[in-house]
């Protein structure tokens, strides 16, 4: 009698777990599909605005414009926290720049290494008593240093409060209506903040923020703060994160900044409006994801006051950063990305989400970012437990499966080759064929594990922020040429 009750609760839930499973995988289906359709649509407007991009990257148009008194001054705002390393490059770059009118701030954000003292000895750098504005609360400043022979150059010494607290202090001390942020491990082109004001001077008082693009500096040879050689990364994740930057930022944000739904500019190189930044506060300091997170409350902003604006992207305006090289680093990283987008979503995006009050921004960027990029993982996850119990209810067979998910890595990869396309087409940064091959292959390779493993770190970054861990995580510099 016990085994027959046994038996009926089992065929019960058997019964019960088919049928989910079996709705699970339309909407499974649909959610591939969407996604795909999605991320073809972004891509789209990518290709779309690659040609007029493509006239505009005129090397004689922006040599003359470089020397124009009408560019716009930018403060050139840089955190720094143990970069003893890369500092002095990082620097140098800066300083030789073709721009008419701008000044480079570095934010020695309590280091512990030899940070200030490599600044203060290789520039001569004396200190001042200037009165700062006090337009964002900061932690202390310790002290300004500047040595008139570089008269745009400032390094702020300050208490350690991390990278948002270092640039709402830059900006305090900051003598322009442009700011723009750049990391210490970064480089960028002569002609990169030339290229990026371009794209502000074509609509400047709707233009409050302009990304860059981001490109692997791993392997590439560097001569006083300027890439002499470009070459592709040789060592195995540095490759990979080459071709994952190719895919995320000429295939999708190009795309995004067509229908002004950006909702990130990378940390290593951006320009906003100073003002809006002081408007909506500042950086939000303790916060994991601070790039994503200024971006979303200047959306925020300009939507609630009825202000015209754009968030525009210049993938002609190059910084070159480096990528970390091992897995401990780069694990890091990535589940602090995952922190930060969640936070971001849950404590900024949510309020936002699906009104339409926030236009484009909220109808798709954000129902889109929370779908496909915070849920993602969950969605995988669930998939794969799913795929696991169709195989052991015997509802598929392998073929089915396999013939699945070569359609799904052919699209994505089809999205990959879309990206190398509109690189080689417009840029071509990688001149040589075995470069591009290289890129090709590694595209591929990414489904080998790379994404899978990102997954993971996506959700360790889950569980750090439901531990209330905000820490910056794991980082270490090593000088441009190794």
């Amino acid at each position: 009698m016990w085994v027959f009750g046994y038996q009926v609760v089992l065929d019960s839930f058997l019964k019960g777990l088919r049928e989910f499973l079996f709705y699970y995988s339309y909407a499974a289906l649909f959610y591939v599909i969407l996604v795909t359709l999605l991320y073809y649509f972004i891509f789209g407007f990518s290709i779309r605005h690659i040609f007029s991009i493509k006239r505009g990257i005129q090397y004689n148009r922006i040599n003359k414009l470089s020397s124009s008194s009408q560019l716009p001054p930018v403060s050139l705002l840089v955190p720094a926290y143990n970069e003893e390393l890369t500092i002095i490059e990082n620097v140098r770059s800066l300083l030789a720049l073709n721009y008419s009118e701008y000044e480079v701030i570095v934010v020695n954000d309590g280091s512990q290494d030899g940070t200030l003292k490599c600044m203060i000895e290789e520039f001569k750098l004396e200190l001042l008593h200037p009165v700062l504005s006090s337009s964002i609360k900061t932690g202390k400043v310790r002290g300004v240093y500047h040595n008139s022979e570089y008269p745009n150059l400032y390094l702020v010494d300050k208490v350690n409060g991390g990278k948002a607290d270092s640039l709402n202090a830059g900006i305090n001390l900051s003598h322009y209506a442009l700011v723009s942020t750049i990391d210490a491990d970064s480089l960028l082109e002569k002609d990169a903040l030339t290229r990026i004001a371009r794209v502000y001077m074509e609509n400047p008082e709707e233009t409050v923020a302009v990304g860059g693009n981001v490109r692997i500096v791993n392997s590439c040879t560097v001569e006083d703060g300027i890439v002499k050689d470009v070459q592709f990364p040789r060592k195995l994740l540095p490759a990979l994160q080459n071709v994952e930057y190719t895919k995320a930022f000429l295939g999708g944000r190009i795309g995004w900044s067509a229908v002004n739904g950006l909702i990130i500019i990378s940390g290593a190189f951006g320009v906003f409006q100073k003002e809006k930044i002081i408007a909506v506060g500042g950086y939000r300091g303790g916060y994991p994801g601070e790039d994503m997170n200024i971006v979303i409350k200047l959306h925020r902003y300009c939507l609630d006051n009825k202000i015209p604006y754009r968030v525009a992207f210049c993938p002609d305006a190059v910084c070159w950063t480096q990528a970390p090289d091992s897995y401990r680093i780069l694990s890091s990283q990535r589940k602090r990305w995952g922190r930060g987008n969640l936070k971001n979503m849950i404590e900024e995006g949510i309020h936002m989400v699906l009104r339409p009050k926030y236009k484009i921004f909220g109808l798709l960027t954000l129902p889109y970012n929370i779908v496909f990029e915070t849920l993602n993982p969950y969605f995988r996850l669930s998939g794969l437990l799913a795929i696991l119990g169709y195989w052991m209810l015997n509802m598929t067979d392998w073929y089915t499966v396999v013939i699945f998910s070569l359609v799904n890595l052919f699209s994505c990869f089809a999205l990959s080759l879309g990206a190398l396309f509109i690189e080689e087409t417009a840029f071509s940064r990688y001149p040589k064929l075995r470069d591009l091959n290289k890129m090709i292959l590694y595209s591929l390779l990414m489904f080998a594990g790379y994404r899978q493993i990102g997954v993971w770190w996506r959700l360790n970054g889950h569980v750090q922020f439901l531990r209330n861990n905000n820490s910056w995580g794991t980082m270490v510099r090593t000088n441009f040429n190794k």
